[in-house]
């Protein structure tokens, strides 16, 4: 099958295109800023690609830029050839595809560091800070071993046999393969799912719970107290 190459670009009008209605792709409104500072900056290199009647097949995101940017055209390609099977899955295609891309990391750190030192605003690059932190952070062993265990406390906040309620969440202090403390952890309440093999989370059946003991949920072996803190609401101890 030929190759199909595009001869012309038009310009339409922005106002004349029709999004596509069943488009899958969302674009945000910091994402449609950061498209739209690009163009700013770069210009419009990435035209439109429409239908014979001004329906968009690829460049959602490109339209919604140029209406924040007050442009009254945009550059279309008019894709008359495609099916209208092959519109919808290419208006699929053309976001899925990019996706599907990876990154060499020592290039990447490399043309980002580069930029960064001639004073380019890296920010129209589409990387956040975080993105950029992460590929610029120092990677470092450690200073104690990952495997050493601390010592337990004297006085522990949380004991065998004690229930804490973190608002919707229970936490029991006991042994995922005593049946009692699964049942009085779970408050009588079925759960839709177990991961009773952490990190591998093994295929168990919940049913299985009160025939055999060891296929259980777990019951977390630790301090209420961290995590009371971070689920943003206060620890409420039930006796035991």
């Amino acid at each position: 099958m030929p190759v199909t190459l595009p001869e012309t670009i038009v310009r339409r009008r922005c106002a004349a295109l029709i999004p596509y209605a069943r488009n899958a792709r969302t674009h945000s409104d910091q994402q449609v800023a950061q498209i739209a500072a690009s163009i700013r900056e770069f210009g419009f290199t990435n035209p439109v690609l429409i239908d014979e009647e001004d329906g968009i097949i690829a460049g959602h995101g490109r339209v919604l830029a140029a209406h924040l940017l007050g442009l009254d055209e945009v550059p279309c390609i008019v894709l008359a050839h495609l099916t209208p099977t092959q519109r919808r899955a290419y208006v699929l295609a053309d976001n899925k595809l990019a996706l599907n891309a990876g990154w060499d990391l020592e290039m990447l750190s490399l043309e980002i560091g580069e930029l960064g030192e001639a004073g380019f605003d890296l920010s129209l690059t589409g990387f956040d800070e975080f993105e950029l932190g992460e590929l610029f952070a120092e990677r470092t062993q450690g200073r104690t071993d990952p495997d050493d265990a601390p010592e337990p406390p004297a006085h522990p906040v949380a004991e065998p046999g004690d229930l804490w309620v973190l608002g919707r969440h229970r936490l029991l202090c006991g042994d995922s393969t005593v049946a009692t403390d699964v049942e009085r952890v779970l408050g009588g309440v079925a759960p839709h799912l177990m991961v009773t093999d952490p990190p591998y989370g093994v295929n168990y059946d919940p049913a299985s719970v009160r025939e055999t003991p060891a296929n259980t949920v777990d019951v977390f072996l630790a301090s209420a107290a961290p995590l009371a803190r971070d689920s943003g609401c206060p620890p409420n101890r039930v006796n035991r």
